[in-house]
């Protein structure tokens, strides 16, 4: 397939909640070499996480101001208002960038948003180089595709009147149905059953041949995602998904919110709360950023279900805000009274 070589490659990136996307993307600035390269990032919910990740990577190539936020919604949902100003911003910018990187939050179907590529003025500008899923190897290898997801799928079996996929499920075959590269994440996580299995769970929701590419921590050679130049807005309508017959769609089965706490004393007593809150609360992400009592540097929390990662990402700025701010996103109907009494506890 012919693409011009006057329009901006784009790499989607698309994945579940936690699946790794973003470390994903934090490998590949620090590994395009001679790229100048621009980001867009949608956060579902109030606060830009991934963002703030993404800009701490401090690489020349790809500037703190080439890195855009876009936490207004889903980005699938506001392709007009949010992302085609997005384009045009980075687009403006001198030098010219080379690559554009779009993560997408976990709740976004690639879908729409390729389809945006088909706008003229966007199609003139900008080409869809491929569309990359990052699952999660773990949960996959245990027959999930959320670290939560035995109680939606233990709800969905109980109830004989539910003759379709839960939300969740839904979400992840319409992400995996629009893939160009499938990048199973984790995998330094699973003994070689696992792999196969999580492999397999993978494959069967394939309608065509994709690559998997395994990848631990985020590392996988840029040269096997980048460059592939398939012009995927040509081709998008040919990918089929659940939401095809729709005009819309929303993500009403999800709450998101914002929860702001006060500084611990102890890193791992927050993750033991974390980690019991998503238990037993039914949540499927918690990020955010936290201060430490007494120390100099910035925790940064990322839990998907019940799995808690935490470290001291970089230290606090002279005069910034300490504050300790955690985005919770979890199925419809979540109970933030509880979920904010078990956090401070």
């Amino acid at each position: 397939m012919s693409v011009s070589f006057d329009r901006v490659p784009c790499t989607v990136i698309t994945g579940f909640l936690g699946a790794g996307k973003t470390t994903l993307i934090r490998n590949l600035i620090e590994n395009l070499k001679g790229k100048r390269l621009a980001i867009i990032v949608n956060e579902f919910g109030d606060v830009g996480i991934d963002g703030e990740v993404l800009k701490g990577c401090g690489i020349e190539s790809c500037p703190e101001d080439n890195i855009i936020e876009l936490a207004n919604g889903c980005i699938c949902c506001t392709v007009a208002d949010d992302f085609v100003p997005a384009i045009d911003q980075i687009l403006a910018r001198e030098p010219r960038v080379d690559h554009i990187l779009i993560e997408t939050s976990g709740l976004a179907l690639p879908k729409p948003l390729v389809q945006a590529f088909q706008w003229p003025d966007v199609k003139a500008r900008v080409t869809v180089d491929g569309v990359v899923a990052v699952v999660d190897g773990v949960a996959l290898a245990e027959g999930r595709v959320a670290d939560d997801h035995e109680a939606l799928e233990a709800q969905r079996q109980m109830d004989s009147s539910i003759d379709h996929d839960d939300p969740v499920e839904e979400v992840f075959e319409d992400q995996v149905a629009c893939a160009d590269m499938i990048v199973l994440t984790k995998t330094d996580l699973l003994d070689q059953a696992s792999l196969a299995a999580a492999k397999g769970r993978v494959q069967a929701h394939l309608p065509r041949a994709v690559k998997i590419v395994p990848a631990a921590n985020g590392s996988v050679d840029p040269g096997v995602l980048i460059g592939l130049g398939l012009a995927v807005e040509d081709d998008i309508e040919n990918r089929k998904t659940h939401h095809d017959d729709e005009l819309d769609h929303d993500h009403d089965d999800f709450d998101s919110f914002v929860i702001d706490i006060a500084a611990v004393t102890d890193a791992e007593a927050l993750a033991s709360r974390i980690s019991a809150t998503a238990e037993a609360q039914n949540v499927l992400r918690i990020k955010g950023f936290v201060e430490v009592a007494n120390k100099p540097m910035r925790l940064q929390v990322q839990a998907v279900g019940s799995r808690v990662n935490h470290y001291f990402d970089r230290a606090w700025a002279p005069g910034e805000t300490r504050q300790s701010r955690l985005v919770v996103i979890g199925e419809k109907g979540i109970d933030r009274a509880a979920i904010e009494k078990m956090l401070a506890a």
